[in-house]
């Protein structure tokens, strides 16, 4: 009879494997599948994995069996039945055996039980658990069916998966010290049987791929490069062999990158000849094309440079060694050809210049002014040679690369610009006096033409360094800004890159305008192009926002060369909207009696085909001409402050002693405002068109300020207009601007009242139908209800505003997945609780239903929260804590009552200790912050493990 039920047990056993490896229907797999997973955490577990791996059983289910044993052995190591230790281990080693020539996926899910169970019994039980490993399978013990090859492999295997299963598992850090150690104890004699086999001449080369892939994998374990040396050697002559060469570089990089080699600067030394001794098999690559060989020593020279680079320096009297391996470095940078088609060695090259760079000017006084002798010449070579590579193909090439090259090529020209701009500060003014002198006789010397290749990439070298670094002090920049009309821009990236190298400059303009009619003329021609048009209209706005208050002799043509490629839509839509704002910094900047009657120049075209979109039916075709219109307004208005200037304004002109006039932007909307009205009346459910209405009055809100308070009625009219016939984010955001800027102004808010109320109510019945579908509209609500605490909090005062129902749908929030509408319902809960004392409705919906805000928080920290949610969650408890501190203590420990909340994991313990830390914290938020972390991790039963140090 127990044979009878132990069959049957594996009958089903493997009916759910048939129906999970081979069932077409996905619920069916769903279901074997959950139920394969409680088999494995069975005790039975133990006995039928064996028969799972019996040579009969097809690969699917002897994976299994495999697969149940690993889990078996890293997460119920506990259940193991007593005395069975011994006989787990010959079976696994007899096992591991068996699978030595296949299939792989079997045998290294076998290695990587085997190396759990290591990990479990090393170093108390099983002490010699590596020498012995070694020694069972180079005798043949448990494995006399497997051949040679295969029998070594499936020890490698074994050995390389070691290492990796104590990085992967869930363990306490000082037990994966202590295992880190113990492993280690034993490089010794691993690293012997790795030399033994990279040595023997008949060794297969899937064999010795293998050793140098598990050298890698020890390295983890933190192995001194001192005791590694002559496996290195043996590294660095597997370079010759062109299978092994690429396994052979990463083991190389993988050897000298670690970081402890520093401590074995003899150890270092010795690697310098043997990267050097690559300079050979580098120059033959580059000469035949090999780019992946000239890649892999590149990497390795690199990776040399990189990480030992300050310990090579202080090498002082070893001085030549580095110098050569800089100057091995250098020409991997130029290596000849154009990144990335012709060669992708030179992009590895970067990030050791910036790290040469920074250790050289952290040394001593005397050390330093030694190595800058050395290597300030050395760093001007580098910037001809990052010049050269970042110059454009010959344009015949150039039209063969695909898009992705030249995507590639696009972000190999930004890091050399990043590089360019880094060196700087190394060479000072001199740099630019270099490429100054260069560019000056490419464009001067007429017995030998130049291309616009080698013009470009020096504008680009300007621009680069021009783009972060103060230049003002350069004596070179007005002979620059002189010879840059003398360029034939006929050419698109020569064209782009002289528009890149004007805009960066306009700081520098901004101080020396007498230059603006030399560079502005280029500008304007420019834009007229659309092939230019990102490079002219980013150079337009920078010296429209840079130099504003020079720019009124200039004006006029300015605005007639923008206007008319507007009309003409010359530009996609994001330059229009570029070209919009930079008007709006333009036209701020002139005097005030010019400025309505240049906007209305400006604005009335584009008013006029808006009132004539507005009067066709609506359709998709005329939809976004609209929002395009209003995006262009919206834009224009954003930069178009007259605050910002009104102290230099003062100093400049006359004291006005008229009255105050409406702001010119004002005087736009209202003329503007009955069409917009007819707009929202034919499009008011269409988002698109709300939120460009929305757009446009937000940004000219943000930039009047109170200068908009002619509007204020209007606006909220509309808003409330809008709203009610169609909920939007938009409109809830606009009306946070109002109660942000109007607050505090006693006249304007009387409307403002109106809108709230109205807003709110409205709000309230979404939540009542169901407010799921519209989580950005609950967030915008509670970012609103937010600020109105934070500005006029006196409203909460009113009848009129049901503050309980805001309560409510705050609770409900709690329950959206979206990180931002919990962090919005966070805040707004952190401001409504500081307001218990003085806003009596709310101390009365905290005394109702303080206890249900408990539980719903408590749910919240307990359920699949993100640590960044931990802290707001936080912040509402410190807020309850510092503000209800008698009903906290009421409603916490009423809250956790119930047994299972909020999670099972929590035991009776965990729940007081929590509430004890709570109820005692009332000063520090970080603490709060601290308690509430690891109850969330308690709950989620993930304290102490690696998730939770990152948590």
């Amino acid at each position: 009879p127990q044979r009878r039920q132990e069959s049957s047990g594996f009958i089903d056993l493997f009916t759910a494997l048939q129906q999970l490896y081979y069932d077409p229907d996905m619920d069916k797999k769903n279901v074997a599948q959950k139920w394969l997973t409680q088999a494995q955490a069975s005790p039975q577990a133990w006995h039928f994995c064996w028969a799972l791996l019996q040579p009969d059983k097809v690969p699917e289910i002897q994976f299994f069996g495999a697969s149940t044993l690993h889990a078996k052995i890293s997460r119920h190591w506990s259940d193991l039945p007593s005395g069975q230790l011994d006989s787990l281990r010959s079976q696994l080693i007899a096992q591991v055996g068996q699978f030595a020539s296949g299939p792989k996926m079997v045998l290294t899910r076998l290695c990587v039980a085997l190396a759990s169970l290591v990990l479990h019994v090393l170093p108390e039980t099983w002490p010699t658990a590596v020498p012995d490993l070694l020694c069972a399978f180079q005798t043949g013990e448990g494995v006399t069916e497997a051949d040679g090859q295969a029998r070594c492999l499936a020890l490698l295997e074994l050995l390389t998966v070691l290492p990796e299963e104590l990085q992967s598992s869930r363990i306490p850090a000082s037990r994966r010290s202590q295992l880190r150690s113990a492993l280690a104890v034993d490089w010794s004699l691993v690293c012997s049987l790795f030399q033994q086999l990279l040595q023997r001449l008949d060794a297969p080369c899937p064999v010795r791929e293998r050793v140098l892939r598990c050298v890698s994998s020890w390295l983890t374990l933190g192995i001194a490069l001192k005791d590694s040396e002559r496996l290195l050697e043996s590294c660095f002559a597997l370079l010759k062999e062109s299978e092994l060469f690429d396994t052979a570089v990463e083991t190389i990089v993988s050897i000298i990158s670690q970081p402890d080699c520093q401590r074995f600067a003899d150890s270092l030394l010795k690697v310098v000849p043997q990267v050097l001794g690559l300079q050979e098999q580098l120059k033959k690559a580059v000469q035949d094309g090999d780019m992946e060989t000239s890649h892999g020593i590149c990497r390795i020279a690199v990776a040399l440079g990189e990480t030992h680079c300050r310990t090579l320096l202080e090498q002082v009297d070893r001085w030549q060694g580095l110098q050569a391996l800089v100057s091995m470095i250098m020409s991997c940078t130029g290596t000849p050809g154009h990144y990335p088609v012709d060669e992708t060695s030179s992009s590895l090259t970067l990030t050791f210049w910036y790290t040469l760079q920074d250790d050289i000017t952290s040394l001593d006084a005397e050390r330093q002014t030694l190595y800058l002798q050395i290597y300030r010449p050395v760093y001007f070579q580098l910037v001809d040679v990052l010049l050269q590579k970042a110059s454009f193909p010959r344009d015949e090439d150039y039209a063969t690369w695909s898009a992705d090259d030249k995507e590639q090529f696009r972000t190999y020209r930004v890091d050399i610009s990043d590089t360019l701009m880094y060196v700087y500060e190394l060479l000072g003014p001199e740099l630019l006096r270099n490429l100054y002198d260069k560019l000056g006789t490419l464009l001067t010397d007429t017995t030998h033409p130049s291309s616009w290749q080698d013009i470009e990439a020096l504008l680009f070298g300007f621009q680069s360094i021009a783009e972060t670094v103060d230049v003002s002090y350069s004596d070179v920049i007005p002979g620059l800004i002189g010879l840059i009309p003398l360029i034939t821009a006929n050419n698109v990236q020569l064209a782009e890159t002289i528009m890149f190298t004007i805009g960066s400059l306009a700081e520098w303009l901004a101080d020396h305008s007498l230059m603006l009619a030399s560079v502005l003329p280029v500008v304007l021609h420019g834009l007229s192009n659309p092939e230019r048009s990102v490079a002219c209209v980013s150079a337009l706005k920078r010296i429209c926002r840079e130099c504003r208050h020079d720019l009124h002799l200039h004006a006029s043509d300015i605005m007639a060369v923008s206007q008319a490629v507007l009309v003409k839509d010359i530009h996609k839509s994001p330059q229009c909207m570029w070209i919009m704002q930079a008007l709006g910094f333009l036209l701020s900047a002139l005097p005030s009696d010019e400025i309505l009657g240049k906007l209305l120049s400006l604005v009335t075209p584009h008013i006029q085909q808006l009132e004539k979109l507005a009067n066709e039916p609506p359709s998709s075709a005329n939809k976004l001409p609209i929002v395009h219109i209003l995006g262009l307004l919206a834009n224009l208005f954003s930069t178009f402050d007259l605050n910002k200037q009104s102290e230099r304004l003062e100093v400049m002109r006359p004291v006005q002693t008229q009255p105050h006039n409406d702001h010119p932007v004002v005087v736009v909307l209202q003329q503007a405002f009955p069409l917009i009205q007819t707009i929202l009346n034919k499009w008011l459910n269409e988002p698109e068109v709300v939120e460009a209405v929305c757009a446009a009055f937000e940004k000219s809100l943000k930039t009047l300020l109170h200068d908009f308070a002619p509007l204020v009625t209007q606006l909220c009219e509309l808003i409330g207009q809008m709203f009610g016939a169609y909920p939007q984010a938009s409109a809830l955001d606009l009306t946070r601007q109002l109660v942000h800027i109007f607050g505090c102004e006693k006249d304007l808010f009387s409307p403002i009242t109106a809108l709230l109320e109205l807003i709110t109510n409205i709000t309230i019945s979404i939540f009542q139908l169901g407010s799921r579908d519209h989580p950005d509209v609950v967030e915008s609500f509670m970012q609103l209800h937010t600020q109105v605490l934070r500005r006029k909090s006196d409203l909460y005062l009113s009848d009129r505003l049901d503050i309980k129902a805001v309560f409510y749908c705050g609770i409900l929030s709690f329950k959206f997945p979206e990180t931002p509408t919990l962090k919005a319902t966070c805040l707004l809960f952190t401001e409504l609780i500081s307001h218990c004392e003085d806003i009596p409705v709310v101390r009365e919906v905290l005394q109702e239903d303080g206890k249900l805000l408990l539980q719903t928080l408590l749910e919240a920290i307990g359920g699949q929260c993100p640590g960044s949610l931990a802290e707001h969650f936080a912040e509402v408890l410190f807020s309850v804590s510092r503000n209800c501190p008698s009903m906290l203590s009421l409603w916490l420990r009423e809250a956790l009552l119930p047994p299972g909340f909020p999670s099972s994991h929590l035991t009776t313990e965990h729940k007081e200790h929590f509430c004890q830390q709570i109820l005692r914290e009332q000063v520090s938020k970080r603490q709060m912050k601290d308690i509430v972390k690891e109850f969330a991790l308690l709950s989620r039963g993930l304290q102490g493990t690696e998730y939770a140090a990152s948590y």
